[in-house]
C-alpha cells in the first residue's frame, strides 16, 4: 500500500504551505507515512489528462491511498469529482478529503456518497440547461429573434464566396491584418480558412 498525498493550487500566488500542513498534521494523527507528494500548479479547468492529477489515477493500484485537504483540490465540478472518484473506487484504491472528513473505499458507505456527487452533477446539469431554456423562452416572450439573422452569412461561407479574392490578396502580399479587415472577419478566421484551403500560412 502506498500512501500519495495530492495538492494543487490554481496561481502562482497561492501557496502550497497550507495543504501540506493539514495533511502532515492528518497522517500523524493516523499513524500514515507519506510516500509520495504529488503537487501541481493549475487550474480544475484542465483536461484532467492534462493534469498530473490524471497521469496519477493511471497509476495508483489496489489498496492505494489517495490523501487532499479538501474535495475541490481534485476539481471544482463536481461531475469530474464523481468520475475521479468512480475510477478510484473501481480500482479499490482508498480517498481522504480532510477537510469534509470524506472517506471513500470499495465500502458500500463511500459507494453511496459517490452515487450522491453523481447524483448532484445530473441536477448541476439539469438546472443549467433549465436556466437556459428559461432564458431563450423570456427572449422569445420579449419578441428577441434568436439565431442568425435571416439573410446573414456565416463567416466560413463569406469567405468560401470569396476564395478567388483572398487568394489574389495573398499573392500580392497584402498582409494577413488586412484582408481579415477587408472580408469582416477575425483574423483567426482567416488563417483557419487559408489552413483549410491547403495554401501556405
Amino acid at each position: 500500500m502506498s500512501v500519495i498525498a495530492y495538492i494543487r493550487k490554481s496561481t502562482d500566488k497561492q501557496s502550497f504551505e497550507h495543504q501540506e500542513y493539514e495533511i502532515k498534521q492528518y497522517a500523524q494523527k493516523h499513524n500514515l507515512k507519506i510516500d509520495r507528494w504529488v503537487e501541481e500548479s493549475i487550474s480544475s479547468r484542465k483536461e484532467l489528462k492534462k493534469r498530473q492529477l490524471g497521469k496519477l489515477l493511471e497509476e495508483l493500484k489496489e489498496g492505494d491511498c489517495l490523501i487532499c485537504s479538501e474535495i475541490s483540490r481534485l476539481s471544482r465540478s463536481v461531475g469530474e469529482i464523481f468520475l475521479i472518484l468512480q475510477t478510484l473506487i473501481s480500482k479499490k484504491c482508498q480517498v481522504v478529503s480532510i477537510k469534509e472528513n470524506y472517506n471513500f473505499s470499495n465500502s458500500l458507505q463511500s459507494q453511496i456518497l459517490a452515487f450522491g456527487f453523481g447524483l448532484s452533477s445530473q441536477i448541476e446539469r439539469d438546472l443549467i440547461s433549465q436556466r437556459t431554456k428559461t432564458a431563450l423562452d423570456a427572449k422569445k416572450a420579449a419578441g428577441v429573434k434568436l439565431g442568425r439573422p435571416f439573410g446573414a452569412e456565416s463567416k466560413k461561407l463569406k469567405l468560401s464566396k470569396n476564395t478567388k479574392r483572398i487568394r489574389d490578396l495573398l499573392d500580392k502580399k497584402v498582409s494577413k491584418n488586412q484582408i481579415a479587415r477587408i472580408m469582416g472577419v477575425q483574423k483567426i478566421t482567416l488563417r483557419r480558412f487559408i489552413k483549410r484551403m491547403g495554401w501556405s500560412d
